[in-house]
């Protein structure tokens, strides 16, 4: 879904990136937009996810993403996947990969050295992490590790948001 045209243009715009956007990217974008509201500037924000493929576009999240996110408080029923699109990159601020494969992926289909710097890891946020360690992938495996990516990113969401929160308040006044 294309940025609204009358969005005010200090709006930070930020996309979540992962395979096929039913785990981990959902997950990364409910709880970004969590901490956003919980810190009181929900409004200053443009938050989407999507995936590298386009495997299960139109579906909701996996199931065991959305039983994830109600255990802790969120809500992830509304969510439908969609494929990241290459030409929505003048969009963003900000492109986080979920893990290297999708790194890579992303600045490669950048059509621009600009847009390929908007490019980043999830994990580079959380000093818990080695700078580019990847977010699991939980869709191989059982609900307990859906469970620890969950903590993963609500960790790694709180910390990119404290990095970015200073541009983004400063961009209020």
């Amino acid at each position: 879904m294309p940025l609204d045209a009358d969005a005010p243009p200090s709006l930070f715009r930020i996309s979540f990136v992962c395979s096929g956007n039913i785990c981990r990217s959902p997950m990364a974008e409910i709880v970004f937009r969590k901490v956003v509201e919980d810190a009181g500037v929900a409004s200053r924000f443009h938050i989407e996810s999507g995936g590298t493929g386009d495997w299960h576009v139109g579906e909701p999240a996996d199931e065991r993403t959305i039983a994830a996110l109600a255990a802790r408080g969120y809500d992830g029923s509304r969510h439908r996947a969609r494929q990241f699109d290459p030409d929505r990159f003048p969009d963003f601020d900000l492109v986080v990969a979920l893990d290297r494969s999708h790194e890579r992926a992303l600045r490669s289909w950048a059509p621009t050295m600009d847009d390929a710097a908007k490019v980043t890891l999830m994990l580079r946020y959380d000093a818990a992490w080695p700078e580019h360690a990847d977010v699991p992938d939980p869709y191989y495996a059982d609900r307990r590790e859906f469970d620890r990516v969950l903590a993963t990113i609500e960790r790694a969401s709180e910390a990119l948001f404290h990095q970015i929160e200073p541009a983004v308040r400063q961009g209020a006044s």
